[in-house]
């Protein structure tokens, strides 16, 4: 059969490599192929080939492209490219994670994400079990309850305009399921733009630990703040500082009293 498959063919006989004492395709004279034609996988104007020249446009560049660049690679189909762009973004999350990770290896990351970012730092955890330290999330409404915030018609309005990825569902479900490292969720009721109870994590499922233990913790920060300033509120930076430095050995809870005093001492 690999014989056929691959060495000898019809429109490239091997006859002399042939196992066989005859072959009854030539006994028959060397008939031409009458039954149904072989089915070729679609290429063109799938989402494949659109990912194809999103990347022949990124890998010559050497520096950053402008949107503008990638838009008239595939101008027919505005919502087709944009899915495909979403789908190499989403991609490269994770093979940007994985070059951090091969600087230090064998060392846990611990990632860090505001708003949206804070969704994909959650299902890059799950796409890379055992490599995560911890989570901490800056306003990120996670929860089914937190998907309308006072940006969800600008999202609607532009998955009308430009499609949703289809792989939109499965990310979202996946970074919704409980973590086994230790998470940590910063937010604020004078957000803005996220509501504070999307964000909070504090009553969410428990996440066993990695040993299959006790659960990973999960612990709740909120401060006074807007949804930008979040990443640079001192109390939201002093919070992030403390749980950065908690040790996965001996982790402790939070404590205002415990961070703002590390804060006060690197400063001095």
């Amino acid at each position: 059969m690999e014989l056929g498959a691959l060495i000898c063919t019809a429109w490239n006989p091997a006859c002399r490599l042939r196992p066989l004492p005859e072959c009854s395709w030539i006994t028959a004279g060397r008939p031409a192929h009458t039954g149904p034609a072989k089915k070729v996988q679609k290429f063109a104007g799938t989402d494949r080939q659109v990912r194809g020249k999103l990347m022949s446009v990124l890998r010559e560049s050497h520096g950053p492209v402008d949107r503008a660049q990638l838009d008239i690679v595939w101008p027919s189909d505005p919502g087709q490219r944009n899915r495909a762009l979403d789908s190499l973004l989403v991609d490269g999350l994770i093979e940007r994670f994985d070059e951090v990770a091969a600087t230090a290896p064998g060392a846990p990351v611990s990632l860090v994400g505001w708003s949206f970012g804070g969704l994909l730092a959650r299902w890059t955890a799950h796409r890379r079990p055992g490599q995560v330290r911890q989570v901490v999330c800056l306003g990120s409404p996670w929860r089914a309850e937190g998907e309308r915030t006072r940006a969800t018609r600008m999202f609607e309005r532009a998955a009308i305009k430009h499609g949703l990825s289809d792989r939109a569902r499965d990310v979202v479900d996946e970074l919704r399921r409980p973590l086994d490292v230790p998470l940590t969720a910063i937010w604020s009721r004078t957000d803005g733009i996220a509501h504070w109870q999307g964000c909070r994590v504090g009553d969410s499922a428990g996440s066993t630990g990695p040993s299959g233990g006790s659960p990973a913790p999960v612990e709740d920060v909120g401060v006074p703040s807007s949804h930008v300033g979040l990443v640079s509120n001192p109390l939201a930076l002093a919070a992030l500082d403390d749980r950065l430095a908690q040790d996965p050995a001996d982790w402790r809870p939070f404590s205002w009293r415990a961070a703002l005093a590390r804060r006060t001492r690197v400063a001095a």
